[in-house]
């Protein structure tokens, strides 16, 4: 049965307690009310994002689906929420607090809904103790993790234990940008989101390539964001690198050797882009994701699938849905 998946989708508690005046600090997410149906999400007293109660109502979420055509979505958490910056104790209340948020919705609509994770990363042991939970507990099928870690990229020593623990269970990862590389030359225009975003996912994408985890964790399980941003694009250039700098190499096999373990989103917009991730990865890693429900999102989902005109049919099914179901071990 052809299914339809909306892998990139995030969903954050209406509820969300007031972690600013619990633990103190001003970088914590804190929600504010504006009519019954929306609210500001605020940081250190200034707007980081306006939403609506598609971000915590599922029944919204289900009318939205129902509307376009979209069978399941793929809940994970606003990455603003990672709150890797955080205390350790501070943090994993937060994780704690949004997976039971997710699982609980999961629980309530199990035809409608699959579940991520988050995890503490800047403290190991808690992210592993709380992925431990979140897979063998709450019955999430994944965690969704950030492409840096107060400025450590994802090959820092310190996060192997986590990624040896994600390859011994099996937990797939949905790598989402945030705190993006260069965000001071990027005040205007919004290019934090349009081109920091694709920078930064391709930074940890290169950085779990050539950094060696791939090859030190060859079962890992690991989809990218928005196409896998400039990625796709530049990893012939990341092989250069490899070749003519031999004496920088940690690895045995060039970049793009352990990048065909990859997923990636559909998020990129164009064919011409969709084609090249298909040309480069296979259709069997790419997942349909829109972004639900912000600004920047796909609408209808799947449109870019749907466009590509070199693609069969079945191509195109598996994309949009069949993909997405065998990467997270899901089923209808």
């Amino acid at each position: 049965m052809e299914v339809r998946v909306d892998f990139h989708t995030h969903i954050i508690p209406e509820d969300l307690p007031d972690f600013a005046q619990r633990f103190g600090g001003d970088r914590w997410p804190v929600m504010e009310r504006t009519c019954s149906c929306g609210a500001n999400i605020m940081v250190a007293g200034k707007l980081f994002r306006e939403i609506t109660d598609q971000c915590w109502d599922p029944k919204r979420r289900i009318q939205d689906m129902v509307q376009e055509g979209v069978d399941m979505q793929v809940l994970s958490p606003i990455p603003v929420t990672f709150s890797y910056w955080a205390p350790t104790e501070a943090a994993e209340a937060m994780a704690r607090l949004q997976n039971d948020f997710i699982a609980d919705t999961v629980r309530a609509y199990p035809d409608r809904f699959i579940g991520l994770g988050t995890v503490p990363l800047q403290d190991v042991e808690s992210s592993i103790r709380e992925m431990d939970r979140c897979i063998h507990e709450l019955g999430l099928k994944g965690i969704e993790i950030g492409t840096n870690v107060n400025g450590q990229n994802l090959d820092d020593p310190a996060l192997l234990p986590f990624f040896e623990m994600c390859e011994k269970w099996e937990v797939p990862l949905f790598v989402h940008p945030w705190e993006t590389l260069g965000r001071e030359r990027m005040p205007r225009h919004n290019f934090m989101y349009t081109l920091g975003m694709p920078s930064e996912t391709a930074l940890a994408a290169a950085s779990l390539t050539s950094g060696g985890v791939m090859e030190k964790f060859p079962g890992l399980k690991i989809c990218f964001a928005h196409g896998g941003g400039s990625f796709p694009y530049i990893l012939p250039r990341l092989d250069q690198g490899w070749s003519v700098w031999p004496h920088l190499r940690v690895t045995e096999q060039p970049p793009s050797y352990y990048a065909k373990n990859f997923y990636f989103d559909s998020l990129n917009y164009d064919p011409l882009n969709l084609m090249l991730l298909v040309e480069r990865f296979g259709h069997e890693k790419i997942v349909m994701g829109t972004d639900y429900p912000f600004l920047l999102q796909e609408i209808p989902p799947g449109k870019v699938i749907r466009a590509t005109a070199a693609l069969t049919e079945e191509q195109k099914q598996a994309m949009l849905g069949a993909n997405a179901l065998e990467f997270l071990k899901a089923s209808r």
